[in-house]
């Protein structure tokens, strides 16, 4: 399973509640959930409260892969959606990706050099 914790970049508030997700996820979810911090609305920098490395600071305090989005522009949104399909598949059991047992039928392949950050702006 995996959840993606979505704030917007020009709202403090939605930011500020990222922390609490994250208790709440800890507390009710799977030990084995992937979790991504999204900051959306990154097209909006003249609008823009919550900067670039708040949010990559906060995704490393918890150990999770940080992405900015903008829904609006489609910056990043199909990356984010496959790295976390692709961190989900990487925790799935080899044996469970035959679909007659109910398992993935696809396994997603990353480009990405192994020294690259798991952090993607917007470009």
């Amino acid at each position: 399973m995996g959840i993606m914790l979505v704030y917007d970049v020009t709202q403090a508030r939605s930011f500020e509640n990222i922390n609490k997700w994250l208790r709440n996820i800890d507390d009710h979810a799977s030990d084995d959930v992937v979790k991504m911090l999204i900051g959306n609305k990154c097209d909006m920098e003249n609008q823009r409260c919550i900067t670039r490395a708040r949010g990559e600071a906060l995704a490393r305090e918890h150990a999770i892969p940080f992405f900015e989005t903008s829904a609006k522009d489609n910056q990043n949104i199909e990356k984010a959606f496959f790295e976390v399909t692709r961190l989900i598949l990487k925790k799935t059991p080899a044996s469970s990706s035959d679909p007659s047992n109910g398992g993935s039928i696809g396994d997603l392949k990353s480009n990405k050099p192994a020294n690259q950050s798991n952090c993607i702006n917007c470009m």
